[in-house]
């Protein structure tokens, strides 16, 4: 059985693929700057440069090109996480440090890194140019023929390899079929943009309304919520609402926290396929080796010295293997809720600091410095992704070792008929346990009833903190002392065990540190985490953005006011009138209905004010 799951998982170890993906990754460089220069010539310069500048003659072209807004973007969310998608593969080629294009020493090696991380990024930078680019015809031809390169070339490294040595069939299928899938729902969405973007060239369809320079819709929702004096009656909620997730309209997840997600979900599924192949290549080393025992134990007919000893090794190995294969599942649905649950968190300290309530974070972190949350929210994404699969190896090794406990402790002695000693032991254990609780709650109870002075008041829950009877009380802590002192022994293992249990429990959790009080600045996650969040909270705040929109809807509408010279009587009245025609049909009114001001007025054009103040007159005397 061994020989025939070797020989199937060998099915393609000797295949020569015509494809290279890092030699690929190298290439495709060519035509992301090409892509990269043909945006960057449509895009407009903002200012203008100075007329002696040579670069005029480019008619202000050659702009930046922001691939992605990381802060205030909640547009096309789904479509930048699924470009963070396409990029799992080789951002878990750099986890595993398999990037080797240069031969430098070890202590270079960051420097290596660095460059296969500006490598990658600058390889998939056309798929965020190009969903971000105000030019969407030319961006979903490029965005489409860029993606569709990558989708063929990813087709054919499959194609030509699909079996591999640790999976056996289809093991290249496993491990891309999530950037195939990526990839087709960018063909798809760039078709989709190109259509759109031919229809209204050709008029088909009407024009969109400028969006708002700043507002959203759903922080605009948010401030009118605020602005109300009585909240809507909320129907009944249904049970995923109040068990699970409440849907908040009110609140949207910017694109850097769905890409994020998107990515980790990805990269986890590929960092449990491939701890699956190390496991499979340990399993078949282990196998191997208790092939070999097994031929000792056959040679000596049961009966060597080592015989007892090599039946525990077996034993050990075998339930080794099937407890790392059950706690597989566990461990990833921890990891998945997490990402989930990290979202919910994000959502609930946003809008408590939206509220001004800094009470849920550590006092060192209520006024973090600028610099830091700038520098956090640009490794923040980074970091959460290598928590999380980190965080699944570590909690996956401490279930293993819970699970190697329950089989020693509960189910082996009873597979080999020793159960009523495992349960004479375990009710030794829980009585020893049960006997030592029960003291401790003895000692709050006797405090409270003997050692306290009553109540002053009927209503009061407690009893005031007044010592009563103090002879008995030091009595009564004399002779506890020695005793407490053993007790303290188990409460300080069972503080470190609960320690570590949470500390590795948590580890994934990059939204709360693990570290005691006082100690929260070396939790440099956590620091990543609050320098994100405040940098959210000054740049995405409803009411802050609300407000800086009415400024520049209003700064517009007096620049238009400004550049209006003619009103035409004929024109139909609409929201925009000219501030100048208003202001002098108000003095027309004003002038009118008191004759004597006429006489009093300043003017400033002497034809025209004599021009004007006969009009006035003569509309007086009628």
């Amino acid at each position: 059985m061994l020989a025939a799951n070797a020989s199937t998982r060998q099915l393609n170890v000797t295949c020569t693929s015509s494809m290279n993906m890092e030699l690929f990754l190298h290439y495709s460089l060519i035509p992301s700057f090409l892509i990269i220069l043909v945006l960057s010539f449509l895009q407009r310069q903002e200012h203008r440069r100075q007329k002696d500048d040579t670069t005029h003659l480019l008619e202000s072209r050659f702009g930046i090109i922001m691939p992605l807004d990381f802060v205030g973007t909640f547009s096309n969310r789904w479509s930048y996480g699924v470009a963070f998608g396409a990029t799992a593969n080789k951002v878990m080629f750099l986890f595993s440090e398999g990037y080797q294009t240069l031969q430098v020493p070890q202590w270079a090696q960051a420097f290596v890194l660095l460059i296969g991380g500006i490598e990658v990024g600058l390889s998939h930078f056309p798929f965020f140019a190009c969903l971000s680019s105000d030019f969407r015809l030319v961006s979903a031809i490029l965005g489409f023929s860029y993606s569709l390169l990558w989708f063929a070339v990813t087709v054919l490294q499959i194609s030509q390899c699909p079996h591999g040595q640790f999976l056996g069939r289809y093991e290249a299928l496993v491990f891309y079929w999530p950037s195939l899938l990526c990839l087709a729902f960018l063909l798809g969405r760039f078709l989709h943009m190109f259509v759109k973007a031919l229809r209204l060239l050709l008029h088909w369809e009407p024009q969109e309304e400028e969006k708002p320079v700043l507002l959203e819709t759903h922080q605009a929702k948010h401030v009118k919520q605020l602005l109300r004096k009585a909240r809507p009656q909320e129907g009944k909620k249904s049970w995923f609402q109040t068990r699970v997730y409440e849907w908040d309209p009110c609140f949207q997840f910017p694109s850097r926290m769905i890409g994020t997600i998107v990515l980790a979900f990805i990269c986890l599924y590929l960092f449990i396929i491939i701890e699956f192949c190390v496991f499979v290549y340990v399993r078949d080393k282990l196998d191997v080796f208790e092939g070999n025992l097994e031929n000792y134990i056959t040679y000596t007919n049961q009966t060597g010295i080592l015989t007892p000893y090599i039946q525990q090794v077996q034993e050990l190995i075998s339930v080794a293997k099937g407890v790392w294969v059950v706690t597989i599942l566990p461990a990833s649905l921890t990891c998945v809720s997490y990402l989930f649950h990290i979202l919910a968190c994000y959502r609930k300290h946003t809008k408590r600091l939206w509220a001004g309530d800094k009470h849920f974070l550590p006092l060192k972190f209520r006024d973090p410095s600028p610099s830091e949350s700038v520098a956090a929210i640009a490794r923040y994404s980074g970091w959460q992704i290598a928590y999380i699969l980190w965080g699944y190896l570590i909690i996956h090794v401490m279930q293993s070792l819970c699970g190697m406990m329950i089989m020693y402790g509960l189910v082996l002695p009873i597979t080999h008929d020793r159960g009523l000693e495992m349960l004479r032991g375990l009710g030794l254990g829980l009585l020893t346990i049960s006997i030592v609780v029960g003291l401790m709650i003895l000692q709050v109870w006797i405090a409270t009833s003997f050692f306290l002075q009553p109540k002053l008041g009927t209503d009061d829950k407690q009893k005031p903190l007044a010592l009563n009877n103090r002879k008995a009380f030091h009595n009564f802590n004399y002779f506890l002392f020695f005793y407490n002192v053993l007790l303290g022994l188990g409460a300080c293992l069972s503080r470190l065990l609960i320690s570590c249990v949470l500390g590795t429990w948590l580890i994934a959790r990059i939204d709360r540190t693990i570290m005691q009080s006082g100690y929260e600045r070396a939790d440099m996650g956590f620091s990543a985490w609050v320098g994100m969040l405040y940098v959210d909270h000054y740049h995405t705040n409803p009411v802050l953005v609300s407000f800086c929109h009415i400024l520049i809807t209003d700064h517009k509408e007096r620049k238009l006011q400004k550049t209006t010279k003619h009103w035409c009587l004929g024109q139909s009245a609409g929201p925009h009138i000219s501030a100048r025609s208003r202001t002098r049909w108000l003095l027309l009114q004003t002038l009118i209905n008191n004759p004597r001001l006429i006489i009093l007025r300043k003017s400033k054009s002497v034809h025209g004010s004599q021009e004007f103040t006969q009009i006035l007159l003569t509309c007086s005397d009628c």
